[in-house]
Protein backbone atom coordinates (compact mmCIF):
# COMPACT_ATOMS: atom_id res chain seq x y z
CA UNK A 1 0.00 0.00 0.00
CA UNK A 2 1.60 3.65 -1.18
CA UNK A 3 2.58 5.89 1.83
CA UNK A 4 0.76 9.41 1.32
CA UNK A 5 2.02 11.58 4.11
CA UNK A 6 0.55 14.89 4.69
CA UNK A 7 1.02 15.97 8.40
CA UNK A 8 4.46 17.37 7.89
CA UNK A 9 3.16 20.39 10.35
CA UNK A 10 3.52 17.06 13.20
CA UNK A 11 6.80 16.69 11.33
CA UNK A 12 8.80 16.03 7.80
CA UNK A 13 10.59 13.08 6.48
CA UNK A 14 14.63 13.97 6.98
CA UNK A 15 16.27 14.80 3.69
CA UNK A 16 18.78 12.36 2.85
CA UNK A 17 21.35 15.33 2.08
CA UNK A 18 20.78 16.24 6.05
CA UNK A 19 21.36 12.62 7.34
CA UNK A 20 24.72 12.48 5.02
CA UNK A 21 26.14 16.07 6.36
CA UNK A 22 25.16 14.25 9.79
CA UNK A 23 26.83 11.22 9.82
CA UNK A 24 30.85 11.91 10.14
CA UNK A 25 30.03 14.06 13.71
CA UNK A 26 28.70 10.61 14.91
CA UNK A 27 31.34 8.53 13.73
CA UNK A 28 34.53 10.64 13.27
CA UNK A 29 33.94 14.14 14.85
CA UNK A 30 33.01 13.46 18.15
CA UNK A 31 34.57 15.97 20.06
CA UNK A 32 33.03 18.48 22.91
CA UNK A 33 32.55 21.68 21.35
CA UNK A 34 33.82 23.41 24.85
CA UNK A 35 37.34 21.63 24.69
CA UNK A 36 39.83 23.29 23.55
CA UNK A 37 42.14 20.57 22.24
CA UNK A 38 41.91 20.35 18.24
CA UNK A 39 39.51 17.41 18.74
CA UNK A 40 37.13 19.36 20.45
CA UNK A 41 37.78 22.89 18.21
CA UNK A 42 36.54 21.04 14.94
CA UNK A 43 33.24 20.12 15.84
CA UNK A 44 33.44 23.88 17.40
CA UNK A 45 34.07 25.14 13.98
CA UNK A 46 30.92 23.22 12.31
CA UNK A 47 28.54 24.74 14.80
CA UNK A 48 29.64 27.90 14.67
CA UNK A 49 28.93 27.04 10.28
CA UNK A 50 25.30 25.84 11.24
CA UNK A 51 25.30 28.78 13.36
CA UNK A 52 26.02 31.15 10.13
CA UNK A 53 23.44 28.61 7.69
CA UNK A 54 20.34 29.83 10.34
CA UNK A 55 21.28 33.05 10.74
CA UNK A 56 21.26 33.34 6.93
CA UNK A 57 17.92 32.20 6.64
CA UNK A 58 16.33 34.56 8.93
CA UNK A 59 18.56 37.22 8.82
CA UNK A 60 19.78 37.57 11.74
CA UNK A 61 23.96 37.64 13.21
CA UNK A 62 25.77 34.55 14.33
CA UNK A 63 26.13 35.74 17.21
CA UNK A 64 21.92 36.40 17.66
CA UNK A 65 21.21 32.64 17.33
CA UNK A 66 21.11 30.13 20.50
CA UNK A 67 20.67 26.51 19.82
CA UNK A 68 18.24 24.65 21.62
CA UNK A 69 16.42 20.98 21.93
CA UNK A 70 13.81 21.62 20.15
CA UNK A 71 11.23 24.28 19.08
CA UNK A 72 8.93 23.92 22.34
CA UNK A 73 12.39 24.92 24.33
CA UNK A 74 13.06 27.78 22.32
CA UNK A 75 9.16 29.26 23.25
CA UNK A 76 9.85 28.17 27.06
CA UNK A 77 13.34 29.77 27.08
CA UNK A 78 11.61 32.89 25.30
CA UNK A 79 8.54 33.41 27.27
CA UNK A 80 10.36 32.37 30.86
CA UNK A 81 13.74 33.76 30.00
CA UNK A 82 11.94 37.14 29.54
CA UNK A 83 9.83 37.71 32.31
CA UNK A 84 11.82 36.39 34.87
CA UNK A 85 14.67 38.79 34.26
CA UNK A 86 12.65 41.53 33.74
CA UNK A 87 9.92 41.14 36.59
CA UNK A 88 11.84 43.97 38.52
CA UNK A 89 10.05 45.92 35.44
CA UNK A 90 6.50 44.50 35.65
CA UNK A 91 4.37 41.48 35.79
CA UNK A 92 2.07 41.68 32.59
CA UNK A 93 2.58 39.83 29.21
CA UNK A 94 0.35 39.20 26.13
CA UNK A 95 -0.39 36.72 24.11
CA UNK A 96 -3.07 34.80 22.07
CA UNK A 97 -5.62 32.47 22.83
CA UNK A 98 -4.48 30.20 19.69
CA UNK A 99 -0.81 29.76 20.61
CA UNK A 100 0.84 26.43 20.40
CA UNK A 101 0.75 24.43 23.90
CA UNK A 102 4.38 25.57 24.27
CA UNK A 103 3.88 28.87 25.15
CA UNK A 104 0.23 28.96 26.28
CA UNK A 105 1.51 26.25 29.20
CA UNK A 106 4.79 28.44 29.92
CA UNK A 107 1.82 31.08 30.63
CA UNK A 108 0.18 29.11 32.70
CA UNK A 109 3.48 28.42 34.54
CA UNK A 110 4.53 32.60 35.17
CA UNK A 111 0.90 32.78 35.92
CA UNK A 112 1.70 30.70 38.84
CA UNK A 113 4.85 32.72 39.58
CA UNK A 114 2.75 35.53 39.83
CA UNK A 115 2.60 37.21 36.75
CA UNK A 116 -0.44 38.15 34.86
CA UNK A 117 -1.27 37.49 31.25
CA UNK A 118 -3.47 38.65 29.00
CA UNK A 119 -4.93 36.69 25.69
CA UNK A 120 -6.48 38.28 23.06
CA UNK A 121 -8.75 36.67 21.34
CA UNK A 122 -8.98 36.37 17.23
CA UNK A 123 -11.38 37.09 14.91
CA UNK A 124 -13.88 34.34 13.04
CA UNK A 125 -10.68 34.17 10.56
CA UNK A 126 -7.93 33.50 13.15
CA UNK A 127 -6.56 37.01 12.82
CA UNK A 128 -5.69 38.75 15.95
CA UNK A 129 -6.37 42.40 15.77
CA UNK A 130 -3.73 45.28 16.44
CA UNK A 131 -6.10 47.45 18.20
CA UNK A 132 -7.04 44.54 21.06
CA UNK A 133 -3.13 44.47 21.55
CA UNK A 134 -3.06 47.96 21.43
CA UNK A 135 -5.58 48.40 24.04
CA UNK A 136 -4.47 45.50 26.59
CA UNK A 137 -0.66 47.29 26.91
CA UNK A 138 -0.12 48.27 30.22
CA UNK A 139 2.82 50.10 31.94
CA UNK A 140 3.67 46.85 33.70
CA UNK A 141 3.87 45.08 30.11
CA UNK A 142 7.48 43.33 30.00
CA UNK A 143 7.06 41.06 26.71
CA UNK A 144 4.31 40.12 23.97
CA UNK A 145 4.41 37.07 22.19
CA UNK A 146 2.23 35.99 19.28
CA UNK A 147 2.91 33.07 16.39
CA UNK A 148 3.89 34.05 13.15
CA UNK A 149 1.79 31.04 11.70
CA UNK A 150 -0.62 28.91 13.64
CA UNK A 151 0.02 25.05 13.68
CA UNK A 152 -3.44 24.39 13.06
CA UNK A 153 -5.01 26.40 10.33
CA UNK A 154 -1.58 27.73 9.18
CA UNK A 155 -3.00 31.76 9.49
CA UNK A 156 -0.52 34.30 9.62
CA UNK A 157 -0.40 37.14 12.08
CA UNK A 158 0.67 40.51 11.62
CA UNK A 159 3.81 40.28 13.40
CA UNK A 160 5.55 43.17 11.82
CA UNK A 161 2.44 45.27 12.74
CA UNK A 162 2.80 43.86 16.23
CA UNK A 163 6.65 44.08 16.67
CA UNK A 164 6.51 47.86 15.55
CA UNK A 165 3.66 48.41 18.44
CA UNK A 166 5.87 46.76 20.89
CA UNK A 167 8.65 48.54 20.41
CA UNK A 168 7.16 51.56 20.55
CA UNK A 169 6.29 50.82 23.75
CA UNK A 170 10.05 49.84 24.45
CA UNK A 171 8.70 46.16 25.29
CA UNK A 172 10.38 43.34 23.86
CA UNK A 173 8.03 40.89 21.19
CA UNK A 174 8.43 37.22 20.82
CA UNK A 175 7.04 35.34 17.80
CA UNK A 176 6.58 31.88 17.71
CA UNK A 177 7.93 30.57 14.12
CA UNK A 178 8.19 27.15 13.83
CA UNK A 179 5.68 26.76 11.00
CA UNK A 180 6.81 29.35 8.79
CA UNK A 181 10.92 28.76 8.83
CA UNK A 182 12.00 27.85 5.78
CA UNK A 183 8.32 27.50 4.31
CA UNK A 184 8.12 31.36 3.51
CA UNK A 185 10.26 34.40 3.78
CA UNK A 186 10.71 34.72 7.47
CA UNK A 187 13.52 38.10 8.14
CA UNK A 188 13.89 38.93 11.50
CA UNK A 189 14.99 42.08 10.31
CA UNK A 190 11.88 42.82 8.51
CA UNK A 191 9.58 41.81 10.95
CA UNK A 192 11.52 44.06 13.64
CA UNK A 193 10.75 40.75 16.13
CA UNK A 194 13.31 40.36 19.06
CA UNK A 195 12.86 36.83 19.27
CA UNK A 196 11.67 33.88 17.39
CA UNK A 197 11.40 30.25 17.91
CA UNK A 198 12.44 27.33 15.05
CA UNK A 199 12.77 23.92 14.42
CA UNK A 200 15.05 21.82 13.22
CA UNK A 201 12.17 18.54 12.34
CA UNK A 202 9.67 20.99 10.78
CA UNK A 203 11.99 21.96 7.57
CA UNK A 204 13.38 18.11 6.75
CA UNK A 205 15.90 18.33 9.78
CA UNK A 206 16.18 15.80 12.68
CA UNK A 207 14.23 15.69 15.99
CA UNK A 208 15.70 17.31 19.26
CA UNK A 209 17.22 20.37 18.41
CA UNK A 210 16.12 23.57 18.00
CA UNK A 211 16.93 27.69 17.86
CA UNK A 212 16.27 31.00 19.24
CA UNK A 213 16.74 33.73 17.61
CA UNK A 214 17.81 36.63 20.45
CA UNK A 215 17.81 40.14 19.00
CA UNK A 216 20.92 41.88 20.27
CA UNK A 217 20.89 44.25 23.85
CA UNK A 218 17.73 41.64 24.99
CA UNK A 219 18.50 39.69 27.87
CA UNK A 220 17.08 36.69 29.05
CA UNK A 221 17.34 34.42 32.44
CA UNK A 222 18.52 30.91 30.51
CA UNK A 223 16.23 28.23 31.33
CA UNK A 224 18.88 25.31 31.81
CA UNK A 225 21.36 26.07 34.30
CA UNK A 226 24.89 24.52 34.40
CA UNK A 227 27.66 25.94 32.01
CA UNK A 228 28.76 29.01 29.77
CA UNK A 229 27.68 27.23 26.58
CA UNK A 230 25.93 29.49 24.10
CA UNK A 231 27.19 32.75 25.37
CA UNK A 232 25.51 31.72 28.68
CA UNK A 233 22.27 31.81 27.40
CA UNK A 234 21.68 27.90 27.46
CA UNK A 235 23.74 25.38 29.48
CA UNK A 236 24.50 22.10 28.45
CA UNK A 237 26.91 19.99 25.99
CA UNK A 238 25.74 20.49 21.92
CA UNK A 239 24.42 18.39 20.24
CA UNK A 240 26.38 18.36 17.43
CA UNK A 241 25.65 16.46 14.87
CA UNK A 242 21.64 17.57 15.22
CA UNK A 243 23.13 21.22 14.87
CA UNK A 244 24.89 20.37 12.08
CA UNK A 245 21.85 18.31 10.56
CA UNK A 246 19.28 21.92 11.61
CA UNK A 247 21.87 23.88 9.61
CA UNK A 248 22.02 21.91 6.35
CA UNK A 249 18.09 21.88 6.78
CA UNK A 250 17.93 25.19 6.68
CA UNK A 251 20.46 26.02 3.95
CA UNK A 252 18.19 23.71 1.91
CA UNK A 253 15.25 25.07 2.48
CA UNK A 254 16.31 28.55 1.86
CA UNK A 255 17.47 26.95 -2.16
CA UNK A 256 14.04 25.57 -2.04
CA UNK A 257 11.78 29.19 -0.63
CA UNK A 258 10.89 29.65 -4.30
CA UNK A 259 9.23 26.45 -5.20
CA UNK A 260 7.67 25.77 -2.39
CA UNK A 261 5.72 29.01 -2.39
CA UNK A 262 4.85 28.40 -5.54
CA UNK A 263 4.60 24.70 -6.47
CA UNK A 264 3.74 23.31 -2.84
CA UNK A 265 1.19 26.38 -2.70
CA UNK A 266 -0.43 25.00 -6.04
CA UNK A 267 -0.47 21.63 -4.47
CA UNK A 268 -2.78 22.75 -1.44
CA UNK A 269 -4.81 25.02 -3.75
CA UNK A 270 -5.50 21.96 -5.65
CA UNK A 271 -5.68 19.81 -3.07
CA UNK A 272 -8.47 22.37 -1.06
CA UNK A 273 -10.33 23.14 -4.40
CA UNK A 274 -10.88 19.86 -5.33
CA UNK A 275 -12.43 18.74 -1.88
CA UNK A 276 -14.21 22.18 -1.46
CA UNK A 277 -16.22 21.02 -5.48
CA UNK A 278 -16.72 17.03 -5.01
CA UNK A 279 -17.09 16.99 -1.41
CA UNK A 280 -20.64 18.80 -0.12
CA UNK A 281 -20.70 20.64 2.61
CA UNK A 282 -17.05 20.77 3.51
CA UNK A 283 -15.69 24.55 4.61
CA UNK A 284 -12.84 25.62 5.33
CA UNK A 285 -11.24 26.78 8.95
CA UNK A 286 -9.69 30.18 9.33
CA UNK A 287 -8.92 32.70 6.81
CA UNK A 288 -7.91 31.32 3.48
CA UNK A 289 -6.11 34.65 2.12
CA UNK A 290 -4.13 35.49 5.30
CA UNK A 291 -1.89 32.17 5.57
CA UNK A 292 1.23 30.18 5.40
CA UNK A 293 1.37 28.08 1.96
CA UNK A 294 1.32 24.48 2.72
CA UNK A 295 -1.49 24.01 4.94
CA UNK A 296 -5.51 23.62 4.78
CA UNK A 297 -7.78 22.69 7.63
CA UNK A 298 -10.91 21.72 6.45
CA UNK A 299 -14.59 20.50 8.24
CA UNK A 300 -16.26 17.79 7.25
CA UNK A 301 -19.61 17.75 9.02
CA UNK A 302 -21.51 15.13 9.74
CA UNK A 303 -17.95 12.64 10.12
CA UNK A 304 -16.02 12.64 13.01
CA UNK A 305 -12.33 14.07 12.48
CA UNK A 306 -10.79 11.07 14.80
CA UNK A 307 -12.52 8.41 12.87
CA UNK A 308 -11.70 9.97 9.66
CA UNK A 309 -7.93 10.31 9.91
CA UNK A 310 -8.20 6.53 11.11
CA UNK A 311 -10.08 5.44 8.32
CA UNK A 312 -7.71 7.46 5.84
CA UNK A 313 -4.84 5.82 7.46
CA UNK A 314 -6.15 2.75 6.75
CA UNK A 315 -5.75 3.48 3.43
CA UNK A 316 -2.03 4.87 3.34
CA UNK A 317 -2.72 8.61 3.99
CA UNK A 318 -1.42 10.29 6.74
CA UNK A 319 -3.60 13.12 8.25
CA UNK A 320 -4.31 15.07 11.33
CA UNK A 321 -7.40 16.58 13.60
CA UNK A 322 -4.92 19.70 14.70
CA UNK A 323 -1.90 19.79 16.68
CA UNK A 324 0.12 16.73 16.78
CA UNK A 325 1.23 18.01 20.52
CA UNK A 326 -2.79 17.72 21.63
CA UNK A 327 -2.97 14.23 20.23
CA UNK A 328 -4.60 11.63 22.46
CA UNK A 329 -7.07 14.43 24.12
CA UNK A 330 -10.69 14.48 24.08
CA UNK A 331 -11.19 18.12 24.07
CA UNK A 332 -12.08 19.72 20.85
CA UNK A 333 -9.33 21.86 19.20
CA UNK A 334 -8.79 25.02 21.18
CA UNK A 335 -7.70 26.66 18.12
CA UNK A 336 -11.01 26.15 16.53
CA UNK A 337 -13.12 27.24 19.56
CA UNK A 338 -10.99 30.38 19.57
CA UNK A 339 -12.66 31.23 16.24
CA UNK A 340 -16.18 30.76 17.63
CA UNK A 341 -16.67 27.74 15.80
CA UNK A 342 -19.31 25.42 17.16
CA UNK A 343 -18.72 22.15 18.36
CA UNK A 344 -19.34 19.71 15.59
CA UNK A 345 -17.38 22.07 13.33
CA UNK A 346 -14.46 21.30 15.80
CA UNK A 347 -15.03 17.82 15.92
CA UNK A 348 -15.03 17.21 11.67
CA UNK A 349 -12.08 18.90 10.92
CA UNK A 350 -9.23 17.71 9.53
CA UNK A 351 -5.43 19.12 8.95
CA UNK A 352 -4.17 18.59 5.78
CA UNK A 353 -0.06 19.99 5.51
CA UNK A 354 2.39 19.29 3.01
CA UNK A 355 6.32 19.59 2.38
CA UNK A 356 8.40 20.49 -0.65
CA UNK A 357 8.40 16.22 -0.99
CA UNK A 358 4.63 15.89 -2.05
CA UNK A 359 4.26 15.89 -5.74
CA UNK A 360 0.66 15.72 -7.55
CA UNK A 361 0.68 11.80 -7.66
CA UNK A 362 0.47 12.26 -4.02
CA UNK A 363 -2.50 14.66 -4.27
CA UNK A 364 -4.39 12.98 -6.96
CA UNK A 365 -4.48 10.18 -4.60
CA UNK A 366 -5.72 11.49 -1.99
CA UNK A 367 -8.42 13.37 -4.00
CA UNK A 368 -9.78 9.59 -5.27
CA UNK A 369 -10.00 7.70 -1.67
CA UNK A 370 -11.51 11.25 0.15
CA UNK A 371 -14.72 11.74 -1.73
CA UNK A 372 -15.82 7.76 -1.12
CA UNK A 373 -14.46 7.58 2.07
CA UNK A 374 -16.62 10.62 3.00
CA UNK A 375 -19.76 9.39 1.47
CA UNK A 376 -19.41 5.70 3.09
CA UNK A 377 -18.91 7.78 6.69
CA UNK A 378 -21.82 9.68 6.28
CA UNK A 379 -24.25 7.07 4.97
CA UNK A 380 -23.46 5.03 8.16
CA UNK A 381 -23.34 8.32 10.36
CA UNK A 382 -27.25 8.57 9.08
CA UNK A 383 -27.77 4.63 9.50
CA UNK A 384 -26.87 5.32 13.32
CA UNK A 385 -28.81 8.50 13.41
CA UNK A 386 -31.96 6.42 12.54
Amino acid sequence: MQEIYLDNNATTPMDSLVLEAMKPYYEEFFGNTSSIHSVGQKVRSATEDARSQVAKLIGAKTTEIVFTGSGTESDNTALLGIARRHRSKGDHIITTTIEHSAVLQSTEQLAKEGFRVSYIPVDSQGIVQLNNIAEAIEDSTILISIMHSNNEIGVIQPIQEIATLARQHQIPSHTDAVQTVGKMVVDVEQLGIDLLSLSSHKIHGPKGVGALYIRKGIQLDPLLLGGSHERSRRAGTLNVPGIVGLGKACEIAQQSLEDFDTRVRKLRDHLEKTILQEIPKTVVNGSRNQRAPHLTNISFPNVEGEALLIALDMQGIAVSTGSACSSGTVEPSHVLQALGYRPARCDSAIRFSLSRMNNKKDIDCVLQILPTTIERMRQLSAINRD
